[in-house]
């Protein structure tokens, strides 16, 4: 094993540090007594108590996690077909076409794509709202879902498949009860980068909001045009703790799922 230079844990520390330090300073002067976000003024929690007290703070929050996890599970469902058909059905006639519409979300600018959304919307005479907020979460994000099940797909061993249908399962009953618990794991990434994305999008929900459809991160920056409020500091800190949490759960269940599915392996392999 080799050890770590000097310039190594330079490098690590720094870059460490430029990532995580501007995080730990938010959360700390969350904890700010005084009014000043640059003035420390002693350890209060009275912040957390205001947000929970604020009822428009709640409300964008709320709208949210609700477009959070529904853009985020319909994109898992969506993404992880799109990648099925890349995968496995080699080279079908629009194969390009469609490889591109799916992947083009990743290079697009997200300015472009919310104005892009904008005028479909208003072509198609859809009022914005909630929903609108959705479906062009569901659009930015499902090529993630898509590129995260592929790369998992393409090292995917299909003769447990074959050997599936050989025992006299359809080809749903396979992708069911085997192949989708082998690739549960890069499912469950899609969904929770997914559901991240979703949380952190300023740009595309201001393009195809509407009334009464504000959330968490447009409610931030129009407060923040004002000046940083003590309360801000407190609502993302509980954002960032709230995708913590979530990504920990992640981690856990695709430990889980990796150990089970290389115990089953082991006892197929013992039983041959």
């Amino acid at each position: 094993m080799k050890r770590l230079s000097a310039f190594n844990v330079v490098s690590l520390t720094l870059g460490f540090s430029f990532l995580y330090l501007p995080i730990v300073l938010l959360i700390l002067y969350s904890f700010n007594a005084g009014r000043s976000v640059a003035v420390w003024g002693g350890w209060s929690t009275k912040w957390y108590g205001s947000v929970f007290e604020n009822d428009q703070l709640l409300d964008a929050a709320w709208v949210t996690l609700q477009v959070g996890v529904l853009s985020a599970s319909v994109a898992t469902v969506l993404g992880t077909l799109a990648a099925l058909a890349l995968a496995r059905y080699g080279r079908f006639r629009g194969r390009t076409l469609f490889s591109a519409m799916v992947y083009a979300p990743l290079v697009m600018p997200e300015v472009i794509t919310g104005l892009s959304l904008l005028l479909l919307f208003v072509a198609v005479n859809l009022d914005r709202g909630f929903w609108t907020i959705v479906l062009s979460h569901i659009t930015f994000t499902m090529c993630f879902v898509a590129v995260v099940v592929q790369s998992r797909l393409a090292s995917f061993d299909r003769s447990v498949e074959e050997a599936a249908m050989d025992l006299g399962c359809t080809p749903f009953v396979t992708f069911f009860r085997i192949t989708l618990p082998i690739i549960l794991p890069a499912v469950i990434s899609g969904w929770m980068l997914a559901f991240t994305l979703s949380l952190d999008d300023l740009v595309i929900a201001s393009f195809t909001t509407g009334p009464g459809a504000t959330t968490l991160p447009m409610k931030i920056y129009s407060d923040v045009r004002l000046g940083v409020k003590p309360e801000i500091n407190a609502v993302c800190s509980l954002m960032v703790g709230v995708v913590t949490i979530a990504v920990v759960i992640a981690s856990i269940m695709t430990k889980r799922q990796e150990v089970e599915r290389e115990r089953a392996e082991r006892a197929a392999l013992a039983g041959r």
